[in-house]
């Protein structure tokens, strides 16, 4: 066929060789106004944030041992908790220090995100739902510990739509699968189509990245026909979501065939760009990479795009049971991208309108069973988080934990206020964004959750 067919040349071809109907004719050289479920739709209220980059640390991050410094667990490190010597006291393995004009504390696992405390509002009152690894990462992600619910980066595709057609609402860059696997990104009663698209690091970030008709234009004529088709094949069958799903996937396919190209082309990037990330030249694997495509991405208006590291592997996430010096080299793997991720956003200009979350299941408890413990287990009732960016009060510190680390001591932050909060930055109202299905009307904080204003510069 010849590759410099256009779409009408296409189609009126098929109609003189009996292959489309007559009648079907100018239905098909028409335009579409079909009503697209991915188009941008306005905020609540003006918003902060254009776009979120959300940092997932999977294994549960021990606060203790990061950002929330603990004095007295230093001062009585393996000293009996109790009379009965059923527990003892542990302390961090590293030092802190303060850091920036703000004077926020940070362990020494951290220098370079140090360094960005100013820009940073530092919650040391996280409180999860759940206090195992499946229940507390879907709870964090949707509001839900028990229940299968659309996770948040589908709550803000559905409420707010893509600038961007040619690339997915929401993207989620992990190397492997974390605690409760896909349901972190999907969508579940939400349409299909508003469900994560997964990045793996590697070579061929995307399968298929490259067209193989002959040229664009001929492939802009067969998937205008196959739209056609499509669309037609959907009508009786609207309540299918995963059928317009499917549909809608082909249409992003193609789209991102033309994007998402140049978005994982790092190769034009400046030395000078590579060197404040840490990033080897021709690195695809590191959570380096994670973190300069993510800008990319978020420089092409992709809505809300997460980042996991570590994946269910006990070996390579923060699941620090048997050792805490694994940390070393987990924190190594991420300090430098994640400040370099900020101190790029923000000469850019594009920190001020970019939401960057860090956060993980759960935090990690002050008590062992013996002295001399190398690990510590899971700790739900309190843990360590942080905003940067889009409105959020830069060199702050909100909450507090008791001087044990293992209860809320002021200022307690819930799973639900923290999406709110996110919400609010985008200009959502976490109330008003519902969903029917099955009788009532879901939400993302479910009946809970409450902006935590006080951050809010």
């Amino acid at each position: 066929m010849n590759s410099n067919y256009t779409r009408r040349h296409m189609i009126r071809s098929l109609a003189g060789g009996g292959l489309v109907l007559p009648g079907l004719l100018s239905e098909l050289l028409a335009d579409s106004t079909r009503e697209n479920p991915t188009a941008p739709r306005p905020p609540h209220f003006t918003p902060k944030a254009k776009r979120v980059i959300f940092l997932f640390m999977t294994g549960g991050v021990s606060h203790i041992d990061t950002f929330d410094p603990k004095p007295y667990l230093t001062k009585n490190h393996s000293a009996p908790r109790n009379k009965s010597k059923s527990s003892f006291y542990k302390a961090s393995d590293w030092s802190y220090r303060k850091h920036g004009q703000c004077g926020t504390e940070v362990s020494a696992l951290f220098p370079h995100l140090g360094g960005m405390m100013d820009e940073i509002c530092l919650i040391r009152s996280m409180q999860n739902i759940n206090g195992d690894h499946f229940g507390a990462t879907i709870g964090i992600h949707t509001g839900s510990a028990t229940f299968n619910r659309p996770s948040i980066g589908s709550w803000i595709s559905y409420g707010l739509g893509t600038p961007n057609q040619n690339l997915p609402a929401f993207m989620v860059i992990a190397p492997g699968l974390p605690y409760a696997g896909g349901q972190v990104w999907g969508s579940d009663f939400l349409p299909a189509v508003h469900e994560g698209t997964r990045i793996i690091p590697g070579p061929e970030p995307i399968a298929n990245m490259h067209r193989r008709s002959a040229s664009a234009r001929l492939q802009e004529s067969e998937l205008d026909f196959l739209g056609y088709l499509n669309r037609h094949h959907l009508e009786g069958r609207e309540t299918d979501t995963h059928l317009a799903a499917r549909i809608k996937s082909f249409e992003t396919a193609a789209g991102m065939q033309a994007a998402a190209p140049d978005a994982f082309d790092l190769s034009r990037e400046s030395n000078a760009t590579h060197k404040l990330y840490g990033l080897e030249r021709g690195d695809t694997k590191s959570f380096a990479w994670q973190c300069m495509v993510a800008r990319r991405l978020a420089e092409r208006g992709v809505r809300f795009i997460e980042l996991i590291d570590g994946d269910s592997n006990v070996d390579s996430n923060w699941d620090a049971h048997a050792k805490m010096s694994i940390y070393n080299k987990l924190a190594r793997n991420v300090d430098q991208p994640i400040a370099g991720l900020l101190q790029d956003l923000k000469g850019r200009g594009m920190l001020e309108e970019t939401l960057v979350v860090f956060t993980t299941e759960f935090g990690r408890g002050p008590f062992v069973p013996n002295p001399g413990v190398a690990g510590r287990g899971h700790h739900s009732r309190v843990y360590s988080s942080w905003l940067a960016g889009a409105g959020i009060k830069g060199g702050t510190v909100y909450g507090k934990s008791g001087e044990l680390g293992d209860e809320v001591a002021e200022n307690k932050v819930t799973v639900h206020d923290f999406q709110a909060t996110i919400l609010h930055q985008l200009g959502i109202k976490h109330q008003d964004l519902t969903y029917r299905h099955a009788g009532r009307d879901f939400r993302l904080t479910d009946v809970h959750g409450e902006v935590v204003r006080e951050i809010l510069a």
